[in-house]
């Protein structure tokens, strides 16, 4: 039987094998718009020609209007002001020096600015054929760097812990509130809570396990709960090598984690799929640094279809490229031969 893109994502969430393997789109704008120009199309006819089982709705911002100083190219909620390619790198970190006290009276963001009016029309245009993404992104780990300053922050957890608690907790705050309002707008429209915070590298994890639990994990379980309460799964996006903390996600109950990188250290599809992959649903893994950016058609064909194998038994497994954004150098024949492959060999065989 055939399913609908819902249906198919939903079985996967569940540990059940579909009809196949759901697939995932994600792109940088460069590469979406050059690729829609290349082929003729719409936003749309893209995600259908490439198969995408998701669709993303948002809320907009219609807050005070910032001025960007000069050399800045864009401002995070909470004054942060960035420069650099695509969303940059800050220009100053404004809480790196301040009391407790500063830090209570920093001029937090009001959730309200944030517009949920037009989510549920946008996400019920798609007529329940498509997986929803909804909620705010809520990156607060990475606010929490831009803000303190990275060098800086982990000097803090151990000299000035309930510095950093208080920071991250009025980021929460925000984060929670505006995604509450999405949810009591849309939720039965929307699918899955989608949020991102890096906490891995090339090497490992940002910060142990001991600190990941101390520090992070409240505010993350916060947010789960949260689309839990909605009746939302939640995955959450998670770039690098965060191996060692997975044990902790799967406590909090995190349904999903994406764009996993299989050349980060821990990260190898065969140990993630082995160890976790009947306790959380795994999102990515196709190599986009060595295969899809660097390989040949054959070499991605061949690649896609090694990590399908491994991954796609029993369910609780979708499939896209290892970083989220395929960037503007990607070769287009590659991408469409990774989402070919997985259309061609992401399906279950029913007995």
């Amino acid at each position: 039987m055939t399913m609908t893109s819902r249906q198919r994502v939903l079985t996967a969430f569940e540990h059940e094998e579909p009809d196949r393997v759901p697939a995932w789109c994600g792109a940088s704008p460069g590469f979406w718009a050059t690729t829609k120009e290349k082929l003729g199309l719409d936003d749309e006819g893209l995600r259908e020609r490439f198969g995408d089982d998701f669709r993303r709705v948002f809320a907009r911002y219609a807050g005070p209007e910032i001025e960007l100083p000069t050399g800045a190219t864009s401002v995070t909620p909470f004054g942060v002001f960035r420069a650099g390619l695509e969303y940059g790198q800050p220009l100053s970190h404004p809480l790196a020096d301040a009391t407790l006290a500063e830090v209570h009276d920093y001029p937090w963001p009001d959730p309200a600015w944030m517009d949920v009016s037009q989510i549920r029309g946008e996400a019920e245009s798609y007529g329940d054929r498509y997986a929803i993404l909804g909620g705010d992104w809520s990156p607060f780990w990475h606010d929490l760097i831009d803000l303190l300053g990275m060098e800086n922050m982990y000097l803090k957890m151990y000299d000035q812990p309930e510095l950093v608690d208080a920071v991250i907790e009025h980021l929460v705050d925000y984060y929670a509130t505006v995604s509450q309002n999405i949810f009591d707008a849309a939720a039965d429209a929307i699918d899955i809570f989608f949020i991102g915070n890096d906490f891995g590298s090339q090497q490992g994890s940002l910060l142990s396990e001991t600190m990941f639990r101390r520090f992070l994990l409240p505010y993350l379980a916060r947010l789960v709960d949260l689309g839990h309460a909605y009746g939302l799964k939640v995955m959450l996006h998670c770039c690098g090598g965060f191996a060692e903390l997975m044990p902790a996600m799967i406590e909090i109950g995190l349904d999903g984690v994406h764009a996993l990188q299989p050349c980060c250290r821990g990260m190898e599809p065969r140990r993630l799929k082995d160890e976790f992959g009947d306790k959380i649903l795994l999102n990515g893994a196709i190599d986009s640094h060595h295969a899809l950016i660097e390989g040949t058609p054959e070499l991605v064909r061949q690649k896609t279809r090694e990590t399908l194998e491994i991954m796609m038994p029993g369910g609780g497994y979708i499939a896209g490229a290892s970083h989220d954004w395929i960037l503007p150098e990607t070769p287009l024949e590659n991408v469409l031969a990774m989402f070919d492959a997985i259309r061609e060999f992401g399906v279950y065989e029913k007995t």
